[in-house]
Order: C-alpha cells, then sequence, then structure tokens
C-alpha cells in the first residue's frame, strides 16, 4: 500500500500523538520527512510502533524540490502528502499538486502564512480595509508614505505563536520593537497593522475544495497588552448568522476551502475583522479538546480530505468544552513540575499536561511559547468547568530557581 508522507519540522503532539496515529488507524503506512532527523528519531522512539511512522527520513521539507526529490525516491505518487506546521504548508502543497494529489492551493497557502500577504490580498479585494504596511529595515520604517495609527501591533510577517507581536501606542515604541525584531532576525519583514478593539474569536473550518463546513469556534481570553498570550479559551463563538456569514465570505476570499483552517478574528463595533488566517488545525492543544469533545474523529477527518473522500456533513453536539494555559512568569529552570493526570468528576471529563519537563529552562518570550502547562475540559456546563478549572488550578504548582 502505497504510504501518507507526513512533512513536519520539529516534533510537536498533533503530529505524534495526532496524525501519525490517526494515519495508522486508517490502514496507511507513514513516512514521515523532516530536518530534525534525531529529534523525531528520539521522540518516536517513546511511543509504541503501531502509533509510529514505518520510516522517518531527512529531508529539507522547507524546499519544494527537495520534498518533490524525496517522494520520486520513494516510488512516486504517495497515497497523500500532507503537513500540519504553519511553515511547510507551501510546500506541502507544491509536492502534492506535482503529483496530483489532493491538496491546497499553494498561493494560498503563502499568503495565508505571510501576514503582509494575506493583508494585501484582502484589501485589494475589497474585504478589509483594516490599515497596515509591511517594512523591513529603520528606512523603510522612516520612509512610509502615511502616518502609522496609534495604537499600533508590531509583528514579525510569519511569526507565529504570538512570539515578538506587540503592542505600539507611540511612534517611538513602534521603532523600539520593529528594532527588537530585527535585532533577532534582520532583514526579518515587519507588519504594522491597526489595533483592533473587541473580543477575540476563533473559527474553525474543514473543506474539500468544493464544500466548506463551519465547526463552530472559541472565545479567546488574552493577557492584557502590550503582549498577546492566550490565556484561555471556550467552546462557541455566540456569533449571530450574518457575523458567521461575513467570517466565511473573508475565506472564501482568501482561497481557504481544503483541509482544515484555524481563522482569528476581533469583533468590532464595525463588524468582524480578521487578525490572521492558520492554514492548519487550530494548536496548542485545542485539536485534541475538539477530537474528544465534539467526538469528530478530527485527526482521520483532515487526513481523509487529503486522501481524496468527500467531506462529511458534520454536526457537532451543544458541549461545554474549554482550556486554561498556565505561564511562566520569568525565567528560570524548572525544579518542580506537576504530574499529567486526566480524571472525570461529576460529568467532567478533565486532561491536565505540563509542557515542560523538570530540569527544564525557561527563557521568558512574552508569547505562548512561555506555557507551562494546559488543563482542558468538556462535559457539564461552562461554570462547572470554570469551577473545576478554578480549583485545580490552585493545586498546580511549579517551581523555577
Amino acid at each position: 500500500m502505497k504510504p501518507i508522507i507526513i512533512l513536519a519540522h520539529v516534533p510537536s503532539e498533533p503530529v505524534t500523538r495526532g496524525f501519525v496515529p490517526a494515519a495508522r488507524r486508517l490502514g496507511f503506512p507513514v513516512v514521515l520527512l523532516t530536518d530534525r532527523l534525531e529529534e523525531q528519531q528520539e521522540t518516536f522512539s517513546r511511543v509504541p510502533a503501531a502509533e509510529a511512522p514505518e520510516s522517518i527520513l531527512a529531508c529539507d521539507v522547507f524546499n519544494p524540490l527537495s520534498v518533490l526529490e524525496a517522494t520520486l525516491r520513494l516510488g512516486g505518487r504517495p497515497a497523500a502528502l500532507f503537513s500540519n506546521s504553519d511553515h511547510l504548508q507551501t510546500s506541502t502543497a507544491l509536492a502534492a499538486a506535482y503529483h496530483g494529489l489532493p491538496g491546497k492551493d499553494w498561493t494560498v497557502a503563502l499568503r495565508a502564512k505571510n501576514k503582509a500577504e494575506m493583508r494585501r490580498w484582502l484589501r485589494e479585494r475589497g474585504v478589509e480595509r483594516v490599515w497596515h504596511a509591511a517594512v523591513s529595515d529603520e528606512q523603510g520604517l522612516r520612509e512610509l508614505g502615511e502616518p502609522v495609527p496609534l495604537p499600533c501591533i508590531v509583528k514579525p510577517a510569519e511569526g507565529v505563536a504570538s512570539e515578538q507581536v506587540q503592542l505600539a501606542r507611540t511612534h517611538e515604541e513602534v521603532a523600539a520593537s520593529c528594532r527588537d525584531i530585527w535585532r533577532a532576525r534582520p532583514g526579518q519583514r515587519v507588519v504594522l497593522e491597526e489595533y483592533l478593539e473587541g473580543p477575540l474569536v476563533t473559527l474553525e473550518t474543514l473543506g474539500d475544495g468544493k464544500r466548506l463546513e463551519v465547526l463552530g469556534g472559541f472565545r479567546t481570553h488574552l493577557s492584557p497588552p502590550p503582549y498577546f498570550i492566550e490565556k484561555e479559551a471556550w467552546w462557541g463563538t455566540g456569533l449571530t448568522a450574518r457575523q458567521e456569514e461575513e467570517m466565511v465570505a473573508v475565506l472564501r476570499a482568501a482561497g481557504v476551502g481544503f483541509g482544515a483552517c484555524h481563522t482569528e478574528f476581533v469583533l468590532t463595533a464595525s463588524g468582524p475583522r480578521v487578525i490572521e488566517i492558520n492554514y492548519r488545525t487550530i494548536g496548542d492543544s485545542r485539536e485534541f479538546l475538539l477530537d474528544e469533545a465534539l467526538g469528530i474523529r478530527l485527526f482521520e477527518q483532515v487526513l481523509r480530505l487529503h486522501l481524496g473522500a468527500p467531506l462529511e456533513t458534520m454536526k457537532p453536539p451543544a458541549v461545554a468544552a474549554g482550556i486554561r494555559y498556565f505561564c511562566a512568569e520569568r525565567s528560570g529552570v524548572l525544579t518542580r513540575v506537576p504530574t499529567a493526570f486526566r480524571r472525570v468528576e461529576d460529568g467532567l471529563t478533565l486532561t491536565f499536561t505540563p509542557s515542560r519537563t523538570e530540569g527544564s529552562q525557561v527563557r521568558l518570550t512574552n508569547s505562548n511559547r512561555d506555557y507551562l502547562g494546559v488543563l482542558r475540559g468538556f462535559g457539564g456546563t461552562e461554570a462547572a468547568l470554570s469551577r473545576a478549572f478554578a480549583r485545580i488550578g490552585e493545586e498546580l504548582r511549579w517551581e523555577l530557581k
């Protein structure tokens, strides 16, 4: 049987515990292509053989030509080509297109990854009029042809996990935030965009290239500015039918229509405005929450689309579900970490997973990279889950030195 080929960068839980086991449950052998061979081999050495790839091969997965060469060496057209990485959607889409496999439009994948390009594309089509600009150095910042509106969001054009995303309230803070990004990565394209006020919600969709299905979304609570760390999220957006239609129209205009997509919107006074389009499943353990709480076999569903199956009509049940993230408040070495658990009590299914191990070094980034642990739950009511989260949160203890 031809394999499902999965492209991966660093080891990640969605691939290790989600997509690879799902592919094996579907009856397919799995080949993992990665530029982090030793890390991936070490990670899967701790996984039962029945849930691991048959082979893990070294490949420059950021280079579509290297990916194509690797697939040809494996015998040509695989059963499917897939990646859940933000960074690798374009490579995967190009390789899938070469082999005539179901996949994403590579131009849409490229724009989704590049926040400046996505803003430009939507603006040119009159879908959204959010002010934005992209600069790559201080001279470009000085030569902007129009004043930067304040307050302003400053972020890397191809950033992930809210890294180096800041709110700047003065032009001096805008310049300082840009310099912070360029100090870490000289020449990095930086996006400046107007600050959108209002609740943050997500829209989770699946598509087969013809039909786009909305699974629902989360209401996301963030840390206070100037940073934007996701602290907790609750399933259920409370959107009106019109608001949801407006959001889907944005996705259609962006070209989104195949596979999984996780999109973030702000519900402003003048309507929903897109923050970013992530052409993959939602992350930070929320994909596991959806898989369990909605009972939709999310990982299998996504892979089936890449295998060419039509999108199933799904009617996720009305269910209370939420997630809470515990963040480091300073840098240091972890000398105590709470133990992982899964328990069912009073109709609630509660799962806690530490994000770091004892002895690991914590370097504060003021982003989602600062997570120390994740608590997720579903069942009962949202109020009951919230009370359980508060109680368990008091019990969990970390020590940093």
